[in-house]
């Protein structure tokens, strides 16, 4: 505003001021002065002959000639605004003009971000990291994107049922987190109206068509992983579909349990089944060691196999002696080797020896 004042000065200076550029000359209306001089025969004033002038004479004139021009232009305080010099004016202009260009031409993107450049509103390119340079706005606009943050989108919280039908016609409580990220930021912003809501349907239709293909026990069991890699690559061929440009990070089940109402009988039904899996195990340990022993016996029956094939008489001897020894070892016995004699017996320690008959 003060610029337009200043320009507004200047132009009355043009034509408020009727003098030449070297004194003031008499109008049309004004009759000429007389300084007192001859006249002419009519009456009219004596023609004044020009000044040679000297050097010094010129130097006053051309600075008097300066100093109207700038009172007619609004230099020294004769034209302008009062209290405001025109070159301050200027100068002023010429810096909101360099910081106007500097803000809105000159961005600096981090790394982590990318900047989104629309011309009129209209998608033009991308800035990568660093010092980007643009048209001044509202020619060019920046929007900065962040691209390495992780987003998660939390669905089937424990305060709601989110129940899905299994395989086997069974229902299932199901909650679970989806980590995503932006792949390309002017995709993401003019492809999808709303981003974030798309996420949350691809993400639940995903999880439902996966658990409709699984049974329960494997839902709730040791199939989680499998179930999480499957909607998450069933999620980022539907985003790609669409051109979202979002990238699914991951999904992960917090919660997969039968619904409330039942959940306490399904919990006794799981405790019983893993009862009855003890008993197996313990079944299948007992039939293994006893497996283990009869083909340790059949082991140790073959290697006496092969000594009897080499000796016979021998290993038929030996092996009666230790058959013997096993079966005479804890009880308490007499041996008479000579025929014609009868040795010393102890009668009373065979008595006490002798098992006790009951009454007849």
């Amino acid at each position: 505003m003060n610029i337009l004042f200043g320009w507004g000065a200047r132009a009355r200076g043009l034509f408020a001021d009727n003098k030449g550029p070297w004194g003031s000359g008499g109008g049309d209306d004004e009759p000429p002065a007389n300084d007192g001089g001859p006249g002419g025969p009519w009456g009219e004033p004596p023609k004044r002959k020009r000044s040679s002038g000297s050097p010094s004479a010129s130097a006053q004139s051309l600075d008097d000639f300066l100093r109207r021009s700038r009172e007619r232009f609004g230099g020294g305080g004769g034209g302008g605004l009062p209290g405001f010099d025109g070159s301050i004016i200027l100068w002023a202009g010429l810096a909101l003009l360099f910081a106007w260009l500097a803000f809105t031409s000159v961005h600096s993107i981090a790394p982590g971000e990318r900047g989104v450049v629309t011309q009129f509103g209209r998608y033009s390119t991308t800035l990568g990291p660093g010092v980007g340079f643009t048209l001044p706005s509202p020619v060019n606009r920046v929007k900065k994107i962040d691209v390495e943050n992780i987003q998660t989108v939390d669905l089937g919280s424990g305060s709601s049922e989110d129940l899905m039908l299994t395989g086997d016609q069974n229902l299932i409580d199901i909650a679970y987190t989806v980590r995503w990220n932006i792949s390309t930021p002017e995709l993401f912003l003019y492809q999808v109206s709303d981003p974030e809501g798309t996420i949350k349907q691809v993400a639940e239709s995903s999880m439902r068509a996966i658990v409709a293909q699984v049974g329960l026990q494997d839902a709730i069991g040791n199939k989680r992983g499998e179930i999480e890699a499957r909607v998450q690559e069933e999620m980022q061929q539907t985003l790609d579909a669409y051109r979202s440009g979002v990238v699914i990070q991951g999904v992960a089940i917090k919660q997969a349990d039968p619904p409330a109402a039942v959940n306490d009988a399904f919990k006794d039904v799981t405790a019983a089944q893993q009862d009855a899996q003890s008993y197996i195990n313990g079944a299948n340990a007992y039939a293994q060691q006893l497996r283990q022993k009869a083909q340790g016996d059949a082991t140790a029956f073959d290697k006496v196999y092969v000594q009897y094939k080499l000796s016979p008489v021998v290993t038929r001897r030996r092996m009666y002696y230790e058959t013997m020894e096993r079966v005479l070892g804890n009880i308490d016995k007499t041996i008479v080797e000579t025929p014609g004699v009868t040795p010393y017996l102890p009668l009373g320690e065979v008595r006490r020896s002798a098992p006790k008959e009951g009454p007849q």
